[in-house]
């Protein structure tokens, strides 16, 4: 996010929250050239607004701190233009002449993060973020640098910091959901995600991300939903067509998932990940000539395309082109150990041949690696094994029947009460969870329940803060319906069930509406209408004929 002058925040622009970051108001004087140029950038005319503004800076009268705010607003202009060394150049004139200047540190830091200088950007937001401690875009672009950097937990506690100073920043709110998806917690996403998309329905970056994130709690429905709602505002991104592609697969869809698959190709004929996934959906349909077609122009395009490797192996399977099958899923392990993929096409292959023991192993090694690959599953029930547990038991952890079990970094509480029911205990911090309190919902919500646990300690501009979070369940579908923070620090979440939802003014400080699934209310039973009873017949005609004199 780049900040602009007061100038150009008088048009529309918006300016960080919080301590001053821009010069101080200077005489009025002979600036109708700056406010002309404000206006160009303003309405997207860079070459007219950098014309403009060189126009302003010859008036050798002006003030330092004036020119400083030119130099930047020019900077900003360079930058959109794409023009990145007279950008810097800019910059650095607007830093000599204002050191204290909060804005042209963010910009400056913004461009090098474009440029892959990351360390030297955040070194820039420092520096903003000291000047003006209020400034939420400096925050947000810092939390930007530090995911670049594999630090997830520092762009957390930043997103976080930006979104208490502006709770409607919906790139700070979509940047914080990548970042929690990024830790492996779906749900804490799903939850920014949204918010995101309920404070600006036209923000199309949330409802990819969105997608995205209900895809990995297998909501397959509802993420092709939100990845063509994205498809809407972005039609011409072939990652989004991938991605409703693999959700339609995932939802048994194969013609839709070819079509997308099609779609990303024409898009971006490039790229080898769509002629491996349209394969595999050819493979499906049992079109083997097109998804060799297809599997051959992956491998031509990226010689090192696992995927694509895996999904032939598959293919000749299917065939009973074993030793080709062999050769394939051998080559893709090769080229990628830790694709599920390949573990798996290595396990059909091995299926085919008898060698049961192997398959099987290949197939519980696929489902560590990728959890949600149904193929993999669906071939070890086949095998008539047992399926890959939750991971090992956590002591202590549960509460009455509810059980927590840990795999890899994951947690998750099971009942078997529930058997279809995975409730994923999303940790904000370092430890691990334990369960506080399960609660059935009294009607109208007859099925619905809330399990309350705690979710580490996350790291705050407070100082470190204890979480707890609640799942809400609905019994019935067995699903997840929302992952809420009840607890942080001293802060507890507000809960008001109304007609139909919940409404969550959060520990973070944000408040959700949750729709929720209602019993109907039990009908009474039909009221029959009761026939009088019979009339003895005065005389015997009466009784034989119906009627009488």
């Amino acid at each position: 996010m780049l900040t602009v002058s007061p100038v150009q925040a008088q048009q529309g622009a918006t300016l960080p929250a919080g301590a001053p970051v821009s010069p101080p108001a200077v005489r009025e004087g002979p600036i109708s050239k700056a406010r002309e140029a404000a206006l160009a950038l303003v309405r997207g005319n860079l070459d007219q607004a950098i014309a403009l503004f060189g126009e302003a800076l010859d008036d050798r009268t002006l003030p330092n701190d004036r020119r400083a705010t030119l130099y930047n607003d020019r900077g900003v202009a360079y930058a959109r233009r794409g023009l990145h060394r007279e950008a810097i150049e800019d910059y650095n004139r607007a830093i000599q002449l204002y050191p204290e200047f909060a804005a042209v540190y963010n910009n400056r830091g913004n461009l090098l993060l474009g440029l892959d200088a990351t360390r030297e950007a955040i070194k820039d937001f420092d520096r903003a973020i000291v000047l003006a401690p209020g400034y939420a875009a400096a925050f947000s672009n810092r939390a930007g640098a530090h995911i670049r950097l594999g630090d997830t937990e520092r762009a957390l506690a930043d997103y976080a910091r930006a979104i208490e100073l502006t709770p409607t920043s919906t790139a700070a709110l979509n940047g914080r959901g990548r970042a929690h998806l990024a830790a492996f917690r779906p749900h804490a996403a799903i939850r920014d995600f949204t918010r995101a998309v309920n404070t600006d329905a036209r923000f199309g970056p949330a409802y990819r991300s969105r997608g995205e994130a209900k895809l990995a709690t297998s909501r397959f429905e509802d993420a092709i939903e939100d990845f063509s709602r994205a498809i809407a505002f972005d039609p011409r991104s072939a990652e989004i067509y991938v991605l409703r592609g693999i959700a339609y697969l995932e939802a048994d869809n194969v013609a839709s998932a070819h079509k997308d698959f099609g779609t990303a190709i024409e898009l971006a004929p490039n790229q080898a990940a769509p002629y491996a996934l349209r394969g595999y959906a050819n493979a499906k349909a049992e079109a083997f000539d097109d998804a060799i077609s297809d599997f051959a122009k992956a491998v031509e395009i990226d010689p090192k395309a696992a995927l694509a490797y895996a999904y032939r192996a598959w293919a000749y399977r299917l065939q009973q082109e074993l030793d080709l099958a062999a050769r394939e899923a051998d080559r893709a392990l090769k080229l990628d150990p830790g694709s599920a993929e390949a573990h798996w096409a290595r396990g059909e292959v091995n299926a085919a041949k008898g060698l049961f023991d192997e398959a099987a192993n290949d197939f519980r090694r696929a489902l560590e690696l990728g959890p949600r690959l149904k193929d993999a599953r669906k071939a070890l029930v086949s095998l008539g094994q047992p399926e890959v547990t939750r991971g090992a038991l956590v002591p202590g952890a549960g509460l009455d029947a509810w059980r927590v079990h840990q795999q890899d970094r994951q947690f998750v509480a099971l009942n078997d009460e529930y058997p279809r029911l995975a409730v994923s205990l999303e940790m904000m911090g370092p430890g691990s969870p334990r369960i506080l309190e399960w609660q059935l919902r009294p009607a109208p919500f007859d099925g619905i329940g809330t399990l309350r646990f705690t979710a580490g300690t996350m790291q705050t501009a407070r100082g470190p803060e204890e979480v707890e979070h609640t799942a809400i369940v609905d019994l019935q579908n067995q699903t997840i319906v929302s992952v809420q923070v009840h607890r942080q620090g001293d802060r507890v979440a507000k809960w008001t069930w109304e007609e139909g939802r919940v409404l969550v003014a959060s520990a973070d400080g944000i408040t959700d509406e949750l729709q929720l699934r209602q019993m109907k209310p039990k009908e009474p039973p039909p009221v029959v209408a009761q026939r009088p009873a019979p009339r003895k017949p005065k005389n015997l005609f009466e009784a034989l004929f119906g009627f009488s004199f």
